[in-house]
């Protein structure tokens, strides 16, 4: 008798990221540096919080925990990054935990004043997970520029909930809360923006996702993943090869029975 999916991935995020769920909803938080993003961690978590560093690196892990309508959540502060094509340390660690470590819901905070420069890393995330919640941050940075942001039609172009935010006075933190309590338990669904490539590299993505599935499951993104190949993502080679090592040491081998 396999793995389930859900006992696969807790053992994942114990032996590849060091982390016990006890239960709780996982949570990751993602964003450019200097979004305010430790400051919405804060607000979510307070004094319920503890840091250390991810297995084998010298990246600072910051996790903390908080209730909301009875359910507990255990939010993930990644490291800050502009992108997760895995140019640094930083970014292998967010790019792993989004992918691997499948976090129920993945907050991506953003600066509004600068919003462009942020969907870089919102798109790249919408690739790996669906599920996705997008924080526009400093909103009064951005009125005190002048800037006017359409809230609604960013969502509908992104197909995420979308929450305008000021973290530093806690302002838009109870729909935030409301919204993740509503995703987890279904009552939101999400249809992100999805890239589309020509013919030819659709072609080779879906022959390299037929290969990734019988290595490693049905359990994470493989088309994703097959972009990364594509691409030439040394790292990502390297990271795959420790979830096998991972599920091998469970006795699967290289296949993820369900």
């Amino acid at each position: 008798m396999g793995l389930t999916n859900q006992s696969t991935g807790l053992s994942l995020l114990k032996q590849k990221f060091d982390i016990e769920t006890d239960n709780k909803t996982v949570i990751a938080l993602a964003g450019n540096p200097n979004t305010g993003k430790s400051t919405l961690f804060n607000a979510l978590t307070g004094l319920n919080q503890h840091t250390g560093n991810w297995p084998g690196k010298t990246v600072t892990n910051a996790k903390g925990t908080f209730k909301y309508k009875g359910k507990e959540f255990l939010i993930v502060d990644l490291p800050g990054t502009y992108s997760l094509l895995a140019n640094s340390t930083d970014e292998e660690v967010a790019r792993d935990f989004i992918c691997f470590g499948n976090p129920e819901i993945t907050i991506v905070i953003t600066d509004s004043t600068c919003l462009e420069r942020n969907l870089n890393l919102v798109l790249q995330v919408m690739e790996i997970t669906d599920k996705v919640i997008v924080c526009l941050n400093l909103m009064d940075e951005a009125k005190r520029k002048g800037l006017e942001i359409d809230v609604k039609k960013l969502e509908e172009k992104l197909g995420v909930p979308v929450i305008p935010t000021i973290a530093r006075e806690e302002k838009g933190i109870g729909r935030l809360l409301e919204t993740i309590y509503k995703m987890t338990n279904g009552e939101i669904k999400t249809n992100p923006f999805k890239l589309k490539y020509n013919e030819q590299i659709e072609s080779t993505v879906k022959e390299i996702e037929k290969e990734l599935v019988k290595i490693l499951g049905s359990q994470f993104n493989t088309r994703w993943l097959a972009l990364r190949l594509i691409d030439g993502d040394k790292a990502i080679i390297n990271s795959i090869k420790d979830i096998i090592t991972i599920k091998s040491s469970k006795g699967i081998g290289g296949k993820l029975y369900e």
